[in-house]
């Protein structure tokens, strides 16, 4: 199977250029494109609440009425926008531990040094996924189920290599590792300071060699019997 582009995460990287309204073969779906790019922008640098319809079209060079016509409401853009961001940034995300081959051990291990990188855009501006939860009402689900639904996906492909890794409980090696992730992408994004990422990887240090040990005892017991 062909290993996965490693381009960085299209989120936080979207150009800023205004582009004006095309015609003819092609125009939803162009117009669509540069909505999501110019709200996926606005959202991650000034936050959901505090980016209106207005500030959307004028960065994506469409008309209000294009918007309504695709989406039918700013909710439905924001849904959008997370679902598209979520998908690009787990196929950067998931290549990124995978590319190089190795075995589960090499390919955990690149999870903070991909991070680092990220963490060191210019545009990076957190997760989505945390800002969108953090900027609304608790209780409601709208947002909180699209970011549970990321979350399992990731925590998922780590829990497979930690099972991998030989781990005795790799659903918990995972949230472990999870947490740490969530942890380095938040304070980075206050910080803006790339090397919280090699913190969460002296952090996580432990826990990897821990679960690798365990593989290798239960190895040599193997070749004992």
């Amino acid at each position: 199977m062909a290993k996965p582009s490693l381009k960085k995460p299209s989120l936080n990287k979207m150009s800023s250029k205004k582009n004006a309204p095309h015609s003819g073969a092609g125009d939803d779906e162009s117009a669509r494109g540069r909505l999501l790019s110019a709200a996926s922008h606005l959202f991650c640098k000034n936050g959901i609440n505090a980016t209106g319809i207005d500030a959307i079209i004028e960065e994506a060079g469409t008309a209000k009425t294009t918007l309504y016509k695709l989406f039918g409401s700013k909710t439905n853009l924001v849904n959008a926008v997370l679902e598209s961001e979520g998908k690009q940034w787990r196929e950067w995300f998931i290549g990124a531990m995978e590319d190089g081959g190795g075995d589960a051990q090499a390919k955990l291990a690149r999870i903070f040094p991909a991070l680092k990188s990220w963490f060191a855009e210019e545009r990076f501006y957190g997760c989505p996924f945390i800002n969108a939860v953090g900027e609304h009402d608790k209780d409601a689900k709208q947002f909180r189920n699209i970011a549970l639904k990321h979350k399992k996906i990731v925590l998922g492909h780590i829990e497979k290599l930690a099972g991998e890794l030989g781990s005795s409980e790799p659903a918990v090696l995972a949230h472990q590792l999870g947490l740490l992730i969530d942890g380095a992408i938040v304070a980075a994004m206050i910080s803006r300071d790339p090397g919280v990422a090699d913190t969460a990887a002296l952090t996580a240090g432990p826990l990897l060699g821990q679960s690798k040990s365990k593989k290798k005892r239960a190895a040599d017991q193997l070749e004992a019997v």
